[in-house]
């Protein structure tokens, strides 16, 4: 076991903090699962479980649950695991329990809403004493937690540390590759969950295998060409966090963004109960910043509009099926 990051902080109790405190602890590491519902994490600690997020699932011998942020004082590294829109109060609530350079590893994907910013970045304003790092990839918490074998990637400016945190935190069965492309890793986990939506309009409507095959394509254009405009390196959107999470959030049910785009493509409305989609939240901050820079983001723009109630279904696809032919590229 590497000696380096022995003890980890996990800030969110919800599904995928709770199979990152497995996984975390699956790889020797001391784990502490700090949740804000206090009633949630008495029974996590009495039922070594989290039947309200992740069902079927035993919690660690080696993770912690706890209700006081301040038990995560002197950890070797946080991973942050809450969405992205209630990251920044979050990290700020955080931030007085850290030592100065203990890395904060943000684990959600989108982008905020109002700044406009990634998510290191809003680290970086509401932790500035921590080194901001962000993991992201194809992922499923209940596979993560259930010891599945699945890939991601940890991207921190130092590389020093971010191959550190990937050493500390892989095992057998949750590999993690490292990279110092940290705007690549950001970018490539937002523009994936606006796009999955659209992906599950294509199978709410029934429009076909191939229909959903050229959404995926067209779907990873419209990320590289965003990727390049913000700074992001080709390598890391063909990778595991970009061309490989869309894949994955743009083929199952078992992808809230999809499923939010299976339920309006089935004319069912908004948001499946109790399931947060992060690309409704992103889809608008998204197209703003694509236009900002001359992007075409043509499938984000028309998810966009659909979600702020500006076009319907049909007119998005007649929108989309009536653009110029032209060459690919």
């Amino acid at each position: 076991m590497s000696a380096r990051y022995a003890s980890i902080g996990v800030v969110g109790a919800g599904a995928w903090g709770t199979a990152l405190a497995n996984a975390s602890a699956r790889a020797g590491r001391e784990v502490v699962l700090w949740g804000r519902d206090r009633d949630l994490v008495a029974a996590m600690a009495r039922t070594r479980s989290n039947p309200a997020h992740l069902p079927g699932v035993v919690l660690a011998d080696t993770v912690r649950p706890t209700a006081d942020l301040s038990v995560l004082a002197g950890m070797d590294a946080i991973l942050l695991v809450v969405p992205a829109q209630a990251s920044r109060p979050v990290a700020a609530e955080l931030a007085p329990h850290l030592a100065a350079g203990t890395p904060v590893v943000t684990c959600a994907k989108g982008i905020e809403r109002g700044t406009s910013l990634f998510m290191t970045q809003v680290l970086s304003e509401a932790c500035p004493q921590a080194v901001p790092a962000i993991l992201s990839g194809p992922s499923f918490a209940a596979d993560v937690a259930a010891g599945l074998p699945t890939a991601v990637t940890l991207a921190c400016r130092d590389l020093g540390v971010a191959e550190a945190l990937a050493a500390a935190l892989g095992s057998s069965s949750f590999r993690l590759y490292h990279s110092a492309d940290v705007r690549g890793v950001e970018i490539g986990g937002a523009a994936k969950n606006v796009l999955a939506i659209a992906a599950g309009i294509v199978g709410g409507r029934k429009l076909g295998a191939s229909a959903g095959a050229a959404l995926i394509a067209r779907g990873f254009a419209e990320l590289m060409r965003f990727g390049k405009a913000y700074g992001a390196k080709a390598e890391t959107l063909t990778g595991l966090s970009g061309l490989g999470d869309l894949i994955l959030t743009c083929s199952t049910a078992q992808s809230r963004n999809y499923a939010l785009g299976l339920s309006l493509g089935q004319d069912e409305g908004l948001h499946p109960p109790g399931k947060l989609a992060e690309g409704a939240l992103t889809a608008s901050v998204l197209v703003a910043m694509a236009q900002a820079r001359g992007v075409d983001m043509p499938i984000a723009r028309a998810v966009e509009a659909v979600l702020a109630g500006r076009s319907d279904i049909e007119q998005a696809i007649g929108s989309l099926l009536a653009r110029p032919q032209k060459a690919e590229a």
